[in-house]
């Protein structure tokens, strides 16, 4: 693995993490507006921590397909990564 691609995967690993972290702060708003009764506002800090997730997500997985094509295995022989439903 090239001294660049390790930089690359280690920020998205720094990215998904900041972007946990903002997640986080927004849930714990979210709580405390729903605590006091604003719905409205809990619903909106609600939203923006689901964005950070999807972001985390997104640095996560591309972090996880540097890895596994320095290793490997290519995007098109791999299965795409995602929840399956039982």
């Amino acid at each position: 693995m090239s001294a660049t691609t390790k930089h690359k995967a280690s920020e998205h690993h720094v990215q998904a993490a900041e972007h946990h972290e903002k997640a986080a702060q927004h849930h714990r708003e979210a709580a405390k507006h729903h605590e006091a009764g604003s719905v409205e506002k809990a619903a909106h800090h609600a939203v923006v921590a689901h964005g950070h997730e999807v972001h985390a997500e997104h640095h996560a997985e591309a972090a996880a397909k540097q890895h596994a094509e320095q290793h490997g295995v290519s995007a098109k022989k791999s299965k795409p990564a995602g929840r399956t439903l039982t």
